[in-house]
């Protein structure tokens, strides 16, 4: 269990509750001292967990020991959580096991491969927990870059955004904040699966020290799926492109699909089929 992680993260969700938010389905007990701050306190949190102060003081101080699986259902309701957070909850309390292995997943199942392939006119490609690409298609290198000019290190989703901008297509001014915050969401949940993975360590730290975006998402504990993205796009010979961005999960394989569409009869539809 990581008692640091957990603490902060009930913290932080605690000071984002409004009392506002939870009195409109249980009422709170009423406070002894005048509110300081917007958030819940903590022993409001404890009321409507129905646990005991002592105890849900010790969780965010982290000295208490694991909480049971009721007690983290109770919490994360107490909380309003969704069911990304509940599962983010989970893990950290260690109720759900990490992964067997290290490190993220590097060899792309041939089923997946035959879908990437079958893909016609559709940019796509796939990738790991740690947002590594590991495989794509014709039309994704069109759109984007040349995937096999970078050496395994490169392709990597945070790093290509960082690093290079040599890229195709570039996003329009204002959208890279919508990304950093999609990334951390992602790397933190993955961080908690694979929590020796010194690879997926650094690649955090790098990101979080050249991104005031992603270092905020981060400290913040922003684990929500970003699963369909509205991107403008400018590409050299296609021009503007208004296209979205769906990830979509892989069960079972530690993959997600990403692949580019955009809205039926629109000219990016017809430039992307030029790819």
């Amino acid at each position: 269990m990581s008692s640091q992680e957990l603490a902060d993260f009930l913290r932080r969700r605690r000071e984002d509750l409004r009392p506002e938010d939870a009195q409109a389905e249980t009422p709170l007990p009423p406070g002894r001292r005048a509110r300081r701050t917007p958030g819940l306190r903590r022993e409001e949190v404890a009321a409507l967990a129905q646990v005991s102060v002592s105890y849900y003081e010790r969780l965010e101080q982290a000295r208490a020991p694991r909480p049971s699986p009721q007690v983290l259902s109770a919490l994360a309701t107490a909380l309003r959580l969704t069911e990304a957070e509940r599962d983010h909850l989970a893990r950290l309390a260690g109720q759900v096991l990490p992964a067997e292995n290290d490190g993220a997943p590097e060899h792309v199942p041939e089923d997946a491969r035959q879908l990437l392939g079958r893909l016609d006119g559709i940019p796509a490609y796939i990738v790991n927990d740690r947002q590594d690409i590991v495989a794509w298609n014709a039309a994704a290198a069109a759109l984007i870059t040349d995937f096999s000019r970078l050496t395994p290190d490169e392709r990597n989703l945070t790093r290509i955004s960082t690093r290079f901008r040599d890229t195709l297509c570039t996003g329009a001014p204002g959208a890279e904040s919508d990304f950093s915050r999609q990334m951390a969401a992602q790397l933190r949940a993955a961080s908690v699966l694979y929590p020796t993975d010194n690879v997926l360590a650094e690649l955090i730290n790098e990101f979080a020290t050249h991104d005031p975006d992603f270092a905020s998402s981060w400290r913040k504990h922003s684990v929500h799926p970003i699963l369909s993205v509205r991107k403008s796009l400018h590409h050299p010979t296609l021009g503007e492109l208004e296209i979205d961005r769906h990830t979509l999960s892989l069960p079972g394989s530690g993959f997600s699909l990403v692949m580019y569409t955009a809205e039926a009869g629109s000219p990016s539809a017809a430039a992307l089929r030029s790819l």
